[in-house]
């Protein structure tokens, strides 16, 4: 049983190997535990609910500062296995996955990885997800901690005869190695890292079955390892045991860096209220596809034109932006902010707002923060520059 929580502004909050029974013990309780839990408390780690999961947000010995510039800069190890997992598998299963979600899978080879939206009839992002393309009658799913029990249950409900879904949350941890010497550390610990990005290959390591998919989330070289539950914490360790300096990274870093890089958190820049056209999100539609969830609504708003559109902005003064805070044009309210953060990169505040599309490019916006309006530019994240990803 997965519970879930509200997603928390993590940038506000910042300042032995754990048996699959007692992750399922812990799923009966208030907050989900990792399998890694116990290597987290061993590390000092900080925790704080996320998604209905009890996760870590920095650790001791530099924080996320720290965690921040060892991705940017060398390999940081994540533990995020608070994301869902669900599996799809019988004749046809990706043709049926192509009529729900939105991206089109017939544009990607077996082998390979998709960005994709869940929308509901009205037009509303329900989550944004990764599919990973096994084969034509097979694919898995990484959704968002929070919303997986409903993009499953919604598949189930929609799914052919033939077709199975199965929610397998608890049954996988998932390891993210990130960073320019991300390829490095996964060289020695014998893990593949030659694929390209996008993909994913299969192996067996050490006689543990597990899965290296050239993904992230922080805009940096690297990887996203899928491992069974009882083998996560052997898979951890061995990343902390080679010549490559590895760090382990919390969700704080995690949210410093995807920010960074533009990429929207589902709960805030993405939600049921927010359409992939609002969030800028086009490019992950197929509009040529005959179907699928939330189609007609969206064509209907792209041909209409938004009435609010996610924009960047950085600030040109003091002050830090965050969820929830009123953006104005002189007097006027014109949006609010949907994320915001201290860019470790830039040295600056930098943020995600919603705001009427009239305010243009380059535009001096102000933002409520706490009482005092604080001078920010609108520009086009990301909001440094991307390293190489193929």
């Amino acid at each position: 049983m997965v519970r879930t929580a509200s997603l928390s502004d993590l940038a506000g909050r910042i300042t032995g190997n754990w048996a699959a029974w007692r992750v399922l013990f812990a799923a009966m309780t208030s907050a989900l535990h990792s399998p890694l839990h116990d290597a987290h408390v061993e590390l000092g780690a900080k925790f704080a609910p996320f998604g209905g999961w009890d996760m870590p947000i920095e650790y001791s010995g530099g924080g996320v500062l720290a965690e921040h510039a060892a991705v940017r800069e060398g390999v940081g190890v994540f533990d995020v296995s608070h994301l869902g997992k669900i599996a799809v598998r019988g004749p046809g299963a990706i043709d049926f996955l192509n009529r729900c979600l939105t991206n089109d899978l017939d544009r990607i080879s077996d082998g390979q990885a998709q960005y994709t939206l869940c929308c509901a009839a009205d037009g509303g992002v329900i989550d944004d997800l990764i599919v990973y393309r096994v084969s034509a009658d097979e694919g898995f799913l990484i959704p968002n901690a929070a919303n997986t029990r409903e993009v499953a249950r919604l598949l189930s409900q929609d799914a052919p005869k033939g077709v199975e879904v199965s929610d397998v949350h608890l049954d996988f941890a998932v390891i993210a190695v990130q960073g320019p010497r991300s390829a490095d550390l996964l060289e020695q610990v014998g893990l593949p890292s030659k694929h390209s990005y996008m993909s994913f290959a299969r192996c067996d390591w050490r006689g543990i079955a597990l899965t290296v998919c050239r993904t992230g989330y922080t805009g940096e070289l690297g990887f996203e390892l899928v491992v069974p539950v009882h083998s996560a914490r052997v898979v951890w360790d061995a990343l902390f045991a080679t010549d490559v300096p590895a760090r382990a990274c919390g969700l704080g870093a995690r949210d410093t860096l995807r920010t960074e890089m533009g990429y929207p958190l589902h709960g805030q820049d993405l939600s049921p209220d927010i359409t992939p056209v609002q969030a800028r999100l086009g490019w992950a539609v197929g509009w040529s596809k005959p179907r699928f969830w939330g189609r007609e609504a969206l064509l209907t708003e792209k041909a209409a034109g938004p009435v609010r559109a996610l924009r960047g902005l950085v600030a040109t003064g003091r002050g830090i932006a965050r969820s929830g805070m009123t953006v104005f044009n002189g007097e006027q309210s014109v949006g609010v902010i949907t994320s915001g953060t201290f860019s470790p990169t830039r040295k600056t505040a930098i943020a995600w707002a919603l705001l009427d599309p009239a305010v243009e490019l380059d535009a001096v916006v102000l933002v409520d923060v706490r009482g005092r309006r604080a001078d920010m530019r609108v520009v086009k994240p990301p909001f440094v520059e991307a390293s190489p990803q193929k």
